[in-house]
């Protein structure tokens, strides 16, 4: 609000500081028709000067409106400029005006989609890099702790069975502890790297997606069965912003329930996720909101997140085909 007020400041002083000079010059050559030289009448009549007047008034109103009407895009481009996300893409302003105004709307349009573009090609390689590093890490959990745990878990066994009493209570014990441990890195590898999503696909990777989330969130999953074919980048965007919706779901909405549904659409395929929660209200979206819009704009999916019809929120997805 406060780049508004002072983007709407500067605007209105412009208009004010030329809105003063053409007045002071239409001051000036009335003055010089009242009391110069050359007059009317002399002395000057009541009439003509009521005359004069009303005719200064005219043309100061005049000139009011006609600069008032060749700032105006001035005034939008102004609103643009406070208003603008580049990772919610608009359309772009009309170049209306004459002359600079309409060249520099010209050049913000051009400024705005060089900055989209860029924005893009930064998030697109940070994401490349990011899932490489999700896949390092999970094969590194998968092989090498995994495997380390599975020989514990082995060991634990072993001398389990050769003990007695108390000591093979607490190696029993251990064992679960280790075992338990053992799952939940395979968890987390899991949702590091989806492995089902290549091996399997979309459907089969958001149907194990969802028997992940925590007990007390019932979800209702709903999916076309002629879906179109997606590649393999825009198939992990989708895959992606369902993890994070329903990871959000879980941790902030207080929900009890979510619907997650993938359809045909005649231009792709559209994603839903909507819950009972209590909603986004007025808080600021926050890096995983954010997160899901820089995916899908590296495959140029339309994102919105806002209030669900009847309360809670509603993540929707859609993606060309």
């Amino acid at each position: 609000m406060a780049g508004s007020d002072h983007g709407e400041a500067a605007r209105v002083s412009l208009f004010g500081r030329i809105f003063l000079l053409n007045a002071l010059v239409l001051v000036a050559a009335a003055a010089l028709l009242v009391f110069g030289p050359v007059t009317v009448s002399t002395p000057a009549l009541l009439g003509e000067v009521l005359v004069l007047a009303a005719g200064l008034v005219v043309m100061l109103i005049a000139n009011a409106v006609l600069i008032r009407v060749g700032l105006a895009p001035l005034g939008r481009l102004t609103r643009a400029m406070t208003t603008i996300d580049l990772l919610k893409p608009g359309p772009r302003l009309t170049a209306k005006g004459h002359g600079e105004i309409a060249e520099l709307i010209t050049t913000f349009n051009s400024m705005i989609d060089r900055l989209e573009a860029e924005r893009g090609y930064s998030a697109a390689r940070a994401l490349s890099a990011q899932e490489a590093e999700r896949r390092r890490v999970a094969q590194e959990l998968h092989d090498e702790v995994g495997q380390s745990l599975t020989a514990v878990l082995l060991g634990l066994k072993r001398v389990a069975d050769q003990s007695s009493g108390p000591m093979r209570e607490e190696l029993v014990q251990a064992q679960e502890t280790t075992r338990s441990t053992l799952d939940e890195i395979r968890r987390i590898a899991r949702r590091l790297r989806p492995g089902v999503l290549e091996e399997l696909g979309l459907v089969s990777a958001l149907k194990a997606l969802t028997t992940e989330i925590s007990a007390g969130l019932t979800v209702q999953q709903s999916f076309d069965k002629h879906l179109p074919s997606l590649d393999a980048e825009t198939e992990l965007v989708v895959y992606r912003v369902a993890q994070e919706g329903l990871t959000n779901t879980v941790r902030h909405a207080a929900a009890d329930r979510v619907h997650l549904s993938l359809r045909a659409r005649p231009s792709g395929v559209e994603l839903r996720l909507r819950d009972n929660g209590r909603g986004l209200g007025d808080n600021a979206e926050g890096a995983g909101i954010r997160g899901m819009r820089e995916r899908a704009l590296l495959v140029g999916a339309e994102l919105k997140v806002g209030p669900a019809p009847g309360g809670g929120t509603e993540v929707r997805l859609v993606v060309s085909a």
